[in-house]
């Protein structure tokens, strides 16, 4: 099986480069999930230490290491939704990590079309090209609207409804993982694809914009 740490030895420049940009967004998408759910009046985020951006916390080292071995990577915050403000506050909550990856996106974006600008060297460009791509991959993913992912507990606050499923069940939520995860494997490369087609759009737009300001 080749894994991804293969790529360590083979291109240590782009596996160096990935694992960077992954680990700074997941820590920052979880960050934003406690940072909210602060403000939403539950502190259990925050009373475990998870307003931070440590790799270890957020991330823990199971997930490094399959970052590292695989190339995927998973975080979690823990939040009590039963002392946050109104029914709504669920929903913010999970929106708000994959609202940094969009934010993230087009600030990568942005340094990207800097960069390209200045004619800075072309290695640097690509990095934050990357993190554009991959922060636009991870927005696409974490809303969709199945369980274990941000975009069910969205729905979930959009439609009631959706509560009455009997998500206690471990039999159903087995089920639930597994097929999450058969979806994620059928759509990553499409994730993917929408991330390298919107960053090149938006990039090329900024320095557009950028340009005609006469700044550059």
């Amino acid at each position: 099986m080749n894994l991804f740490i293969n790529q360590l030895f083979t291109d240590p420049e782009t596996f160096c480069a990935i694992i960077l940009i992954i680990v700074f967004s997941i820590c920052c998408h979880e960050f934003s999930h406690a940072w909210m759910a602060l403000k939403q009046g539950d502190s259990t985020a925050a009373d475990t230490g998870h307003l931070t951006l440590n790799p270890f916390k957020q991330m823990g080292v199971m997930s490094l290491v399959m970052l590292a071995f695989f190339g995927l990577a998973f975080g979690k915050v823990p939040v009590n939704p039963q002392r946050m403000k109104h029914r709504y506050s669920e929903a913010l909550v999970a929106f708000a990590g994959p609202a940094m990856n969009l934010i993230l996106f087009f600030v990568f974006c942005l340094i990207a079309a800097v960069t390209t600008l200045l004619e800075v060297q072309t290695v640097s460009v690509n990095f934050f090209k990357m993190g554009a791509m991959f922060n636009m991959a991870l927005f696409l993913l974490n809303i969709m609207p199945i369980p274990i992912l941000d975009g069910f507990t969205i729905f979930k606050g959009i439609f009631p409804n959706i509560r009455k499923i009997p998500l206690e069940k471990s039999e159903f939520m087995k089920g639930m993982i597994v097929i999450a995860f058969i979806m994620i494997f059928m759509f990553a490369r499409y994730f993917f694809i929408a991330g390298i087609i919107s960053t090149h759009f938006v990039t090329g737009l900024l320095m557009r914009l950028l340009s005609a300001t006469g700044m550059f």
